[in-house]
This record gives structure tokens, sequence and C-alpha cells, in this order.
């Protein structure tokens, strides 16, 4: 998480340098702070079901959602 668009880039430039690995930056919508992806944002894999359009879900274990 980054909270300004020059340090993401910044670490992503980074990242470059050192490992050799290109990130892009985006904005999270859900929290307002810059993140770092390896997703291409022009690939059209970004606009599929996976890419925020389900509901989220719990991580905790044993989580069962109810049933409507």
């Amino acid at each position: 998480m980054y909270h300004d668009k020059a340090k993401a880039l910044e670490a992503a430039e980074d990242s470059l340098v050192e490992r050799g690995v290109t990130l892009w930056v985006y904005r999270c919508r859900f929290c307002g702070t810059w993140h770092l992806t390896h997703r291409d944002p022009n690939s059209p894999m970004t606009n599929g079901p996976h890419t925020g359009s389900r509901r989220p879900h719990s991580r905790k274990r044993g989580f069962k959602p109810r049933r409507r």
C-alpha cells in the first residue's frame, strides 16, 4: 500500500531495477491507496469476472455464507 502515486511508481521502478520484475500501479477502489500488480492493465484478462465483480467473501476458516 502506498499513500500517493509517486511512491508507488518509485517502488515499481525499484522492483524493475533490482529484480527485473515489471509492476503496474493502480488505485484501489476499496481503500483508496495505491497498490502494485504484476498484471498488465491493458491485457484482456483484467476485464474478466475475477476483477472484483463478485461480492467480497470472508477468508475466515469455516465461514459459510447465509443461504437466501
